[in-house]
């Protein structure tokens, strides 16, 4: 914990610092929800296609959720989500005439939800 999901269109690839991104929204996570550092974990989707309304050029989507074990509050999730805009304005430079759309949610995991390491 936490699982962080990041799904963003493939048009974004050269113009997504995705380590950058990362190791800052890890601190974010250990800021503002007091998460362990070493527990942070995020995988990185790319999406072949991606259609926004009835256009399928000229857009690009990044979306983020960060699975956390329950027990944090709206206000924090709130905070969260905010964090992570935030960073993907720094980290996330579309080409030219791409409109990105981004988003964050913030989910408790399922109390079924067990890991382990080895």
């Amino acid at each position: 914990m936490p699982q962080i999901t990041v799904d963003y269109s493939e048009q974004l690839a050269d113009g997504f610092d995705r380590p950058g991104f990362a190791q800052a929204l890890h601190t974010a996570v250990v800021e503002i929800a007091a998460a362990k550092p070493p527990a942070c974990k995020t995988q990185f989707r790319r999406t072949e296609d991606t259609v926004v309304g009835p256009d399928s050029d000229g857009h690009a989507v990044v979306h983020v959720t960060l699975g956390l074990l329950a027990g944090r509050t709206e206000v924090t999730k709130a905070q969260l989500t905010e964090a992570v805009l935030e960073l993907l304005k720094q980290y996330v430079k579309p080409a030219e005439g791409l409109a990105l759309h981004a988003s964050a949610e913030v989910r408790d995991l399922d109390p079924s939800y067990r890991k382990f390491e080895s």
